[in-house]
């Protein structure tokens, strides 16, 4: 019997400085997320000789939406491009927002509101076995984005809610930052094997240029340090940066402490 819904292949594409933009096809048919600019992606699609079909966009920065017109011209205005409905995003057809379910290459995919990094920031979860999650740059591999719109309560519950999916979900940032993050991971953690083994690996695949990408939820939950921000070890190194005031909702000031913390690492 056949199985319910095509096998699909994931794969990040490097563009521009430290970019990922992600592919996900079926072997015939593709959808990109975050294409920020059109030629890697443009040479990736002819090399599998793949279809575009559906273009994803996490949020309003140009790195992730700058190659939309390009692409556009080339698959035709039929192309549609999904992307946050609170962000003006030129090139964006289809406005998601939060609760919203598409169905690409035989799939749901479910839209979930993230804000924190920008306002409007959106995830996209493909129901696939196992899912997938395009985070954009709301969850990076042991990092988080920078808080340019949100405020340290808007990005931990962006950050805890994707932290609720199932362990197996494949988590595909936007940005190849891990190895810096990990890096902070270790000074906020020093005894943790887990960091540790991370690191060494991620050091591994970046020396034979290969991605550290994508990763899994457990192994985020394990060794990113903004998904931890209830853990004892934690909580204890962000508060000797940073004590938090008594009346604080403890998990947030632990997570602003630990943002401001890495902005100055």
């Amino acid at each position: 019997m056949a199985p319910p819904h095509p096998v699909l292949s994931l794969i990040p594409v490097p563009a521009l400085a430290d970019n990922y933009i992600w592919l996900l096809h079926d072997g015939r048919n593709a959808l990109a997320v975050d294409p920020g600019e059109a030629a890697p992606l443009r040479n990736a699609l002819q090399a599998l000789s793949l279809t575009l079909r559906a273009i994803l966009v996490t949020h309003h920065h140009g790195d992730h939406h700058g190659g939309l017109a390009d692409l556009k011209a080339d698959a035709g205005a039929d192309l549609p491009v999904f992307g946050p409905s609170a962000e003006a995003i030129a090139g964006v057809t289809a406005p998601v927002r939060d609760g919203d379910r598409l169905h690409l290459l035989g799939h749901p995919v479910d839209v979930l509101a993230v804000p924190g990094h920008t306002w409007g920031h959106v995830a996209y979860v493909v129901q696939a076995q196992p899912p997938v999650l395009f985070c954009g740059d709301t969850l990076f591999g042991a990092g988080c984005g920078r808080l340019f719109e949100g405020t340290p309560a808007h990005m931990l519950n962006s950050l805890e809610r994707l932290a609720s999916l199932p362990p197996e979900t494949r988590v595909c940032p936007a940005h190849e930052y891990t190895v810096a993050n990990l890096r902070f991971a270790q000074a906020v953690d020093p005894a943790s094997r887990a960091v540790e083994a991370r690191l060494a690996s991620a050091l591994a695949q970046r020396a034979a240029g290969a991605p550290t990408l994508p990763s899994t939820l457990a192994l985020e939950c394990a060794t990113n340090p903004f998904l931890r921000s209830r853990d004892a070890t934690v909580r204890t190194a962000a508060q000797l940066r940073a004590p938090a005031p008594a009346e604080s909702d403890e998990p947030v000031a632990v997570f602003t402490a630990l943002r401001q913390w890495k902005n100055q690492f």
